[in-house]
């Protein structure tokens, strides 16, 4: 009996330190999210896929051990990416990032196999109850460079180097040309198509063939920083996209508009940790963190910068839409009114552009 007594006690001490939190902590701690992120080209020093990598890096510096990290670089978009988001899906990643238009159709196609595993398509706009879209507002960036260009220009000449004609760039152009033109209304911007996302061969030919036309600042919508180093030759200027470009263009670059994507990837992992992520599709600029206009160079007089960093500060609080007719219509460069005096665009009217305003030299796709 006394050795029934004593099995028992055994037993009932065992299953006590079996559920005892303490103990079960110490022995099976909580795994930590595995989170992967998909880019679209290498990791460089600058550019598109380098503000994606420092927001890994910021998710990482906010949430420690929680979090376990991974990323494939220079994955093409189609049956690549798929593969690859699947790979990621696959080794137990239960958050994924996939910041790159082109991987829209992939990472709805995989998701669809693991339901049980959260995306988020950045520039995407098809979402899924686990698939979530997100996207910046980069024009709000590109009318403030315009304001600095505008300022800057001796020729009351810009140039702009763009990849595809799709509402995206248009945008940009756009309230590039109407930034400029708010402070210098006889600046003119003249834009060169490539129908390319990353060739700093044709990126740099291509800017300096707007150097040869006049152009002393020059913008653009591509991937590599071939425009700016290709301004930093000529002893032109420059405006920098995606990432800071003064270790390449330094006496070259006026201003940088940058991406900010810490804050949304951090936010978005610490909804799967507490268990409050939900699908949707979030378009935020510069009121949320997600663009920023700074890094400006040293030829930029203060009271230009200042000017720059003030409208910024209006756009965030709603005093400064790029995208509103205030004092005149605003036309396209056919000579349509495209914006009525005192009206301002949807963001469904934003999101369709296809036109360009006046004042930028071209045509949509040419």
């Amino acid at each position: 009996m006394y050795k029934n007594l004593a099995g028992r006690a055994v037993l009932a001490l065992a299953a006590a330190c079996f559920l005892s939190p303490a103990f079960s902590q110490t022995q099976s701690p909580k795994e930590p999210l595995k989170i992967g992120f998909v880019y679209v080209t290498p990791v460089t020093d600058a550019g598109w896929v380098r503000q994606h990598e420092e927001g890994r890096k910021a998710v990482e510096a906010a949430l420690g051990a929680k979090v376990r990290t991974t990323y494939v670089e220079n994955v093409a978009e189609g049956a690549d990416a798929e593969r690859v988001i699947r790979d990621l899906a696959q080794q137990g990643n239960k958050l994924i990032f996939t910041p790159s238009f082109g991987y829209m159709e992939p990472t709805m196609k995989v998701a669809k196999d693991f339901p049980d595993v959260r995306f988020e398509s950045i520039t995407g706009y098809k979402t899924a109850p686990n698939v979530a879209t997100a996207n910046a507002r980069y024009y709000e960036g590109r009318y403030l460079a315009g304001i600095a260009a505008g300022r800057m220009t001796k020729t009351n000449v810009a140039g702009y180097v763009a990849g595809f004609p799709i509402p995206e760039v248009l945008q940009g152009i756009n309230a590039f040309t109407l930034g400029m033109r708010s402070v210098n209304p006889s600046a003119q911007v003249r834009v060169v198509w490539l129908n390319e996302w990353f060739d700093p061969p044709k990126e740099r030919d291509a800017a300096m063939a707007l150097f040869n036309q006049n152009a002393d600042v020059v913008a653009f919508h591509t991937g590599s920083t071939a425009v700016m180093a290709a301004a930093q030759e000529r002893g032109k200027l420059a405006i920098a996209y995606h990432s800071d470009m003064r270790k390449i263009a330094p006496d070259a670059q006026v201003v940088a508009v940058t991406h900010q994507w810490g804050g949304y990837y951090t936010q978005r992992a610490k909804a799967v940790l507490d268990g409050s992520w939900k699908s949707g599709n979030l378009w935020g600029g510069v009121k949320e963190g997600m663009i920023r206009v700074g890094d400006f160079g040293t030829k930029v007089p203060k009271a230009v910068q200042d000017e720059v960093l003030a409208r910024q500060k209006d756009i965030a609080a709603g005093k400064l839409q790029p995208f509103r007719a205030v004092a005149a219509d605003v036309r396209d460069n056919e000579g349509r009114v495209v914006i009525a005096k005192g009206a301002q665009l949807s963001d469904e009217q934003i999101l369709a552009m296809n036109w360009l305003v006046e004042g930028a030299q071209g045509r949509v796709g040419r």
